[in-house]
């Protein structure tokens, strides 16, 4: 592991934004709502903010939420604002945290993975200018002052953080893993822990090691942070990778951390706010119903909870909570673009396959981990698609259940297009394999059957094809601007909107069909004539007679 240097406060340098600074991008670019009227967490904050995924709004036109008069139903008012969807409502402001164009996401990642950083440690911090311990958490000031919404109500049987990373350390080796967990709050010094154990988190392994030693686990949970920390406390990074060196690779420059109050680790400076406290290794309690990011409400089972022993916070703290449950939400944008970087580095770098364009995750109601598409560029081996195939389906234990390989030309962001490719592309007792023995993964679990399966699906195509039949691209390009004269509502071109040529054209076809565009077309007709035949069959192509 990495030395970490101890710099004072008043020469650290922090080349990054934190959480105040994004807040303020935000509300420059006009992708900030602030709502300033009063707001109950429980049963309010969320379903509102929920109506931009569910209501038809466009994915440009979501918005972050500032909520800056927060109440609850009890009549309780909060002095900490709250942000629903401020790291990535959509793409524009995830790539404001990631300041990079859109364009740039999945190679900043790659370069953050490859090339970490060490944090630089200081002497204090802003996370660290209020610090509440001891009786002070039980009388006002421990999780009860803290506004964490419900997030599905109705269903929820208690507030839970959303956006909690959970910071722990390897006993062994002293490395630390920073996971994304939901907490349910149980009391004002009790928080619980759910590490999703069919994903093998950094965190679960470390508790398992804890109870090893027969002792409770130390853990600090970051409660609204520099969005670089966020956005690697989703990634799903090997156990012996420590996230906050991830995050120094993401912007460039060392985070700054600091030494927590009342357990031995190590956190983000710039936190809003950190709860510290000891995981139980010997007991376990009842946790959720809890609606999950994979559609279904997550029934009560027995998990981790955190004995709080402090709770430190910035003066001016914000807390984030992000929109989780059904997908399209913050949960599913804020993990995307980590996790197709990952499964390009692993099919590029690890695996050495060439000829991949762009791995995508299925975002819409699958909740990214079952649909994953493959974009190939034109010629590659079957072999290789092959090879890629199974390289996704066996990268991660739980992720894969439906895996695709398809052309350049097929825009993988559209279901449609998948299915296009899949119906005219494949033949399935040909281009489909299924492999058994697959975990079943971040779903509601069947109590027929805890095992499950995976299928790959070879939808590249195999030999040339006459084209698109949609008008050439000039055509549609010379109507859109007659759309626009007569201001129809805005375009959202999907592909495909041209034809394109999938090697079955020639000259003489081309050569009939600019006729026809000059109004020429009565020369074809006379061509037609002049080859009439009466020993083939009827709708025999004469392509299939050239070819034979």
């Amino acid at each position: 592991m990495a030395t970490i240097a101890e710099t004072p406060a008043a020469t650290r340098p922090r080349g990054y934004p934190d959480l105040h600074d994004h807040i303020e991008a935000l509300r420059r670019a006009g992708l900030l709502i602030v709502v300033d009227r009063p707001i109950n967490k429980d049963t309010e904050m969320h379903p509102l903010v929920r109506w931009q995924f569910r209501g038809g709004i466009r994915e440009e036109d979501r918005r972050a939420f500032l909520f800056t008069n927060v109440t609850d139903s009890k009549g309780r008012a909060y002095d900490i604002p709250v942000l629903v969807c401020g790291l990535a409502g959509n793409r524009a402001i995830y790539s404001l945290g990631m300041q990079c164009a859109i364009g740039e996401i999945r190679d900043t990642w790659i370069r953050a993975m490859s090339h970490p950083i060490a944090p630089r440690l200081v002497e204090d911090a802003p996370c660290h200018e209020i610090v509440w311990t001891g009786a002070a958490l039980t009388s006002g000031h421990g999780l009860d002052a803290i506004p964490v919404p419900i997030s599905t109500p109705g269903w929820d049987n208690a507030p839970y953080t959303s956006s909690s990373h959970y910071i722990t350390k390897d006993p062994e080796t002293g490395v630390q893993n920073m996971g994304n967990y939901r907490g349910q709050l149980k009391a004002p010094d009790r928080l619980g822990m759910n590490t999703s154990i069919e994903l093998r988190t950094g965190g679960y392994l470390h508790w398992l090691k804890w109870k090893a030693l027969g002792k409770p686990m130390p853990c600090a949970v970051v409660l609204g942070c520099p969005p670089a920390v966020s956005f690697t406390a989703v990634q799903k990074l090997p156990e012996t990778v420590d996230e906050l060196h991830v995050t120094g690779g993401l912007t460039g420059h060392p985070l700054n951390v600091v030494r927590a109050k009342t357990v031995d680790l190590l956190v983000p400076a710039e936190a809003e706010i950190v709860v510290e406290g000891y995981v139980s290794t010997e007991w376990l309690e009842p946790e959720a119903p809890f609606g999950e990011s994979h559609g279904h409400v997550n029934l009560q089972e027995y998990n981790g909870y955190m004995d709080v022993t402090a709770i430190t916070r910035r003066t001016q703290a914000v807390l984030t909570s992000w929109v989780s449950q059904v997908t399209p939400s913050e949960s599913s944008c804020i993990k995307r673009p980590a996790y197709e970087a990952a499964q390009m580095i692993h099919l590029r770098d690890h695996l050495g396959i060439r000829g991949v364009e762009k791995v995508v995750t299925h975002e819409p109601l699958t909740s990214l981990h079952k649909l994953i598409v493959i974009q190939f560029a034109k010629g590659v081996a079957p072999t290789e698609i092959w090879r890629a195939l199974y390289g996704v389906a066996s990268f991660r234990r739980a992720e894969g259940k439906w895996i695709v390989a398809v052309d350049s030309d097929i825009d993988a962001d559209n279901s449609d297009a998948i299915f296009w490719a899949m119906s005219y592309r494949c033949k399935p007792h040909r281009d489909v394999q299924i492999l058994a023995h697959k975990d079943e993964g971040h779903g509601p679990r069947s109590m027929l059957d805890h095992e499950d399966s995976a299928v790959l699906i070879n939808a590249v195509l195999k030999e040339t094809f006459p084209p698109i039949s949609l008008p050439k691209r000039e055509y549609m390009e010379a109507a859109r601007k007659i759309w626009d004269e007569l201001g129809l509502p805005a375009l959202r071109p999907e592909m495909p909107w041209y034809g394109y040529d999938l090697g079955e054209w020639n000259e003489h076809l081309e050569a009939q069909a600019q006729r026809a565009v000059r109004g020429d077309y009565w020369d074809t007709g006379r061509w037609c004539a002049e080859h009439r035949r009466s020993d083939v069959p009827m709708n025999t192509e004469i392509r299939t007679l050239d070819k034979g």
